[in-house]
């Protein structure tokens, strides 16, 4: 993102979690957040409460619309188009922050030229938003003196996810959002410590703190420290490593602690792609669907058995300690990571905890310097970056500048979804998650008490649509895409929009990914998951 991605933390929040307290205005896109960052919800009702306002735009009709002072009821995949409407009309009746823009930004003119192509009347016949809805958000933002944005994989999860994103930067910066406390764009991480892999360099193109690999200085500092050549090019990402393996390029893999049987788009061909590697290895905690497929499976330990820090989406370094020792032969990840290094004759694993790993990190993570056990154990609240032991830790970020000097806007236009409803396939499908199971489900699916919540997965239908099919309510249907089809029960909900369809994605038996495209974003290289079309017929 030419910058922006490094200034916002590679996906990080760049605003904390108690900040939310004293905004005045919150806006939730492509976040079904009382679903799934429950704690985080709990704090916008509190704002909310307190008297600041809230937008919720989704395609969906999500609980946190009930407390919202305006619902936003788009079409999926139309979010660049809707941002730069919004923002046509800050600039028109000038709620932006000049001052913020002269001093902070640079490109602005071909951002105010672009949207100017984006007037209401054409926002409504792409979005589906009329004048009256989308004039009352960009209102209701502009005039806050503290807005904070809010986005998950509503807002990610598509073939244009990186335009998305921007567009999001883009409102924010333009009203001067960012830099302040209570401000800010704050990305929702989809699982426990997903920050903190990003942060450890899980990402293809980077080391650890969001190092390029094409930095030769940054290569030499591991390579010092590991004694060791790291390559210069990236990696490749899961959407093409499945594509690697099932062209034979790619021969073995190691799967920790994922589900992509569950998780990835394209179910058979995910399958298919595994079975043509040469070797499986599936490290977990549970036969997942993944690890059925595997020809070694490695027995994990929960984050009750085992010690070590979580951060959280927030950037915030939090500290684990086990409650009990690991059941069984299972391993807490971190040993079995070293014990393979070391079966494979690599150096530099011979790690007796995971404090001395934390050490490690410390000397070669720049935002993670000043972090130690020491300080997280005296309950200090230490938020990355944090670049030695005397800083408090940086609960805001860019109240000066941005990594990149000056915020870049991005000029912007909208491009339709890689895949459009048709007369073969008329219904425009998106996927998610619901508050009573956990992505693949591998964990969740074990608790008794969730089942009775969610015994099964269902398809939320709108009325009109099944009264159109003749589809009673709870009737088995089979729903099909161009890559495949499932069984699945009749929701009939007016949460969706006629057209729409929406699947939870946590159950095997009628795994929505089997439909889902592979397609991604050329970019970030994230499928898009909350935009297929499909056909829905009545089951014999």
């Amino acid at each position: 993102m030419a910058g922006l991605a490094a200034a916002f933390g590679a996906g990080a929040m760049t605003n904390s979690i108690a900040e939310i307290d004293d905004t005045d205005c919150i806006l939730v896109i492509g976040s079904n957040t009382t679903g799934q960052h429950p704690l985080v919800a709990s704090r916008i009702i509190r704002a909310k409460k307190k008297g600041a306002k809230l937008i919720v735009i989704d395609p969906r009709k999500i609980p946190l619309t009930e407390y919202a002072d305006l619902f936003v009821q788009l079409k999926p995949g139309t979010n660049v188009a809707l941002l730069n409407g919004m923002i046509h009309i800050l600039i028109e009746n000038g709620l932006i922050d000049e001052t913020f823009i002269r001093e902070r930004t640079e490109e602005f003119e071909k951002l105010k030229q672009k949207v100017k192509e984006y007037p209401t009347e054409r926002v409504n016949k792409i979005t589906g938003i009329t004048k009256e809805v989308l004039e009352k958000a960009a209102f209701l933002y502009g005039k806050a003196d503290k807005a904070m944005i809010f986005y998950a994989m509503g807002i990610t999860q598509h073939t244009t996810g990186t335009d998305n994103v921007k567009s999001v930067a883009n409102l924010a910066m333009v009203t001067g959002n960012i830099g302040r406390p209570s401000t800010g764009v704050n990305p929702l991480r989809g699982q426990n410590n997903v920050q903190g892999a990003c942060d450890m360099g899980a990402l293809p193109n980077v080391l650890t703190g969001y190092q390029p690999v094409s930095d030769p200085s940054a290569r030499l500092l591991f390579q010092e420290k590991w004694n060791l050549s790291l390559p210069d090019t990236p990696g490749l990402t899961m959407v093409e490593m499945m594509d690697s393996a099932g062209e034979g390029s790619l021969k073995g893999m190691l799967v920790v602690g994922e589900n992509p049987m569950m998780s990835d788009p394209d179910t058979r061909h995910v399958k298919e792609s595994l079975e043509a590697l040469d070797l499986l290895v599936v490290q977990d905690i549970f036969l997942t669907e993944t690890a059925k497929l595997a020809h070694v499976i490695l027995p994990a330990s929960s984050f009750a058995e085992k010690e070590g820090t979580f951060t959280n989406t927030d950037r915030r370094v939090q500290r684990v300690r086990k409650a009990i020792d690991p059941i069984g032969h299972s391993k807490p990840d971190w040993q079995i990571i070293s014990e393979l290094a070391g079966e494979m004759g690599v150096t530099g694993f011979d790690f007796d905890s995971p404090k001395e790993i934390m050490e490690e990190i410390s000397s070669v993570t720049p935002p993670y310097a000043g972090i130690t056990y020491e300080r997280l154990d005296t309950g200090e609240v230490l938020h990355w970056p944090c670049p030695n032991e005397n800083h408090p830790g940086t609960p805001f970020l860019h109240e000066k500048n941005f990594p990149r000097g000056k915020g870049r806007f991005f000029a912007l236009d909208y491009i339709p979804p890689a895949e459009l409803p048709d007369s073969e396939y008329p219904y425009l499908l998106s996927t998610g998650r619901i508050p009573f199971h956990f992505h693949g489900g591998s964990m969740t699916r074990k608790i008794d008490i969730l089942n009775k919540e969610a015994p099964t997965g269902y398809v939320n239908i709108h009325p009109e649509d099944a009264k159109k099919l003749d589809i009673a309510d709870g009737q088995w249907l089979n729903v099909k895409s161009r890559r495949g089809e499932i069984s699945i029960k009749a929701n009939i909900s007016t949460e969706v929009t006629p057209g729409i369809v929406f699947i939870p994605m946590h159950f095997s038996e009628c795994a929505v990914n089997t439909l889902t495209d592979r397609k991604f974003d050329p970019i970030a290289k994230i499928p898009g998951f909350k935009v297929c079309a499909v056909n829905i017929k009545k089951q014999d």
